[in-house]
């Protein structure tokens, strides 16, 4: 077979990848809104987390000491067994750990259960099951500015469960003050200085009274007596609202007055803006599926892609939309399972530990390779290299399957450039070897495609092999 093969038919050893975006492009208008800048007189982000480091000293030093004594193996290097070496049930500290804590780090243990809270509430601590581990923002702590950043802004957005709420008030009422408590955060956050407290409320109270207005509906048959508004509760809520913001640090109270730190001020500003993200989505994919949406991302050149997957992610919480973006790409649909690791790539670390979860998934494996090389720094040069050659070959044929269903002819034949062996021959014999279910499908379009008839024959000849199962 490799006599038959013309010269022309050698291979560039280029370094695989998978397809960033659809063969046929459409031409979009890039979006003329400027890069948003936070408001006039915000801190650098540097300095911010430097605030934030400083802030949650105490949980982090927590995390790191459960990340060194709370390994299994730590029974096996001496320590005796039977001391409470993992969290309990839902990832809190049981007491004997949290004792050991407590007496290792000279804090007490209700010091001990609170930094542990906070550092599960910012991501320092992930809980899996009935277990606890380190995060991705913990590992990235000291090096890694935005890590500690995202990790603070989940605590301000976790404020009411950090604070514990006043025992008296129905829940309703508490969920109500939780509701409209944003609204009074954009109050502050405009006024930019102090804010008298009775104002808070006012505002407070008003917007209470509009969420009840909004959720007004006549219920059908019969219905228990209406439970009267607790809104004799409200102030007491307003108090344990700020002063549960003011224990994440977004805010200060003093002399009657609210006013928000330079954190809390960049926090909320954040929150505003992925708002408007959300609401400028360029093609409005953002209430789709994310199916739906990289469908429909699938015709846009890369950039303005980029800016619809940042609109989806911006209506969504980062771990539901992981899990669908992940779903997505357990799909039969190549394309969309190359797309939806570039719109991973727009999510970033945070995405880290799903990813890292899917690596025996034989299917996502490579793409989840270059991802976790890419987000790790390696060199573009050498990222190839975290793949094995069969691992190459499969997402060789996973990216040629994406070409052949979306892409047109020409585009399936320039696809031979980039497999990693240096021939034709050599590339047929390690596709049949790899198994990819679209392996005939792949090169028998490969074949109609191709304008050498002895290459074309060559490959015809492979797909009916894979497919009657010959040698």
């Amino acid at each position: 077979m490799t006599s038959r093969i013309p010269r022309d038919s050698r291979l560039r050893l280029v370094r695989p990848r998978p397809l960033a975006a659809a063969p046929r492009a459409v031409g979009q208008r890039r979006s003329r809104r400027p890069a948003p800048r936070p408001p006039e007189g915000t801190p650098a982000p540097a300095e911010l987390a430097r605030t934030a480091r400083a802030g949650l000293a105490g949980p982090v030093r927590v995390a790191r000491w459960a990340d060194t004594e709370l390994r299994p193996d730590r029974d096996r290097r001496g320590r005796p067994p039977g001391t409470g070496t993992t969290p309990d049930g839902g990832g809190t500290l049981s007491d004997i750990t949290a004792e050991r804590a407590a007496t290792d780090l000279g804090l007490t243990v209700s010091q001990v259960r609170a930094d542990w809270d906070t550092a599960r509430l910012a991501g320092l601590v992930e809980v899996h099951g009935d277990y606890a581990r380190p995060g991705w923002r913990l590992r990235a702590w000291d090096r890694d500015d935005s890590a500690v950043l995202r990790g603070w802004v989940a605590l301000f957005d976790a404020w009411s469960l950090a604070h514990p709420e006043p025992a008296g008030p129905q829940p309703a009422a508490v969920a109500e003050v939780v509701e409209a408590m944003p609204q009074l955060l954009s109050f502050l956050q405009l006024s930019a200085g102090p804010v008298p407290v009775p104002q808070l409320l006012d505002l407070l109270e008003q917007r209470v009274k509009e969420l009840r207005t909004e959720r007004c509906e006549i219920p059908y048959g019969p219905q228990p007596e209406p439970t009267a508004p607790d809104d004799a509760a409200l102030p007491e809520l307003l108090d344990w609202a700020l002063h549960a913001l003011a224990a994440v640090g977004a805010l200060t109270c003093a002399e009657g007055q609210a006013t928000l730190t330079p954190l809390g001020s960049w926090a909320v500003w954040v929150k505003l803006e992925q708002i408007c993200v959300a609401a400028q989505s360029p093609v409005g994919n953002i209430e789709q599926s994310a199916d739906g949406m990289l469908r429909g991302c699938a015709g846009l050149r890369p950039n303005a892609a980029r800016a619809e997957y940042r609109a989806w992610l911006a209506a969504r919480t980062v771990g539901s939309a992981v899990t669908e973006l992940l779903d997505a790409a357990r799909g039969e649909d190549a394309l969309l399972r190359g797309l939806a690791f570039e719109a991973l790539r727009v999510v970033g670390a945070p995405a880290e530990a799903e990813v890292r979860q899917i690596m025996d998934e034989p299917s996502l494996r490579p793409y989840a390779l270059l991802w976790l090389a890419e987000m790790e720094g390696v060199d573009p040069e050498d990222i190839h290299a975290v793949l094995t050659r069969d691992e190459a070959t499969w997402l060789w044929v996973d990216t040629a399957a994406a070409v052949s269903d979306h892409g047109d002819a020409e585009l399936l034949v320039r696809h031979l450039e980039s497999a990693v062996q240096p021939t034709v021959p050599a590339l047929l014999v390690e596709v049949r070897r790899v198994g990819h279910p679209r392996t005939v499908q792949v090169l028998v379009a490969l074949a109609a495609a191709h304008p050498d008839p002895a290459l074309a024959k060559a490959v015809r000849r492979a797909a009916f092999q894979v497919h009657t199962g010959g040698a």
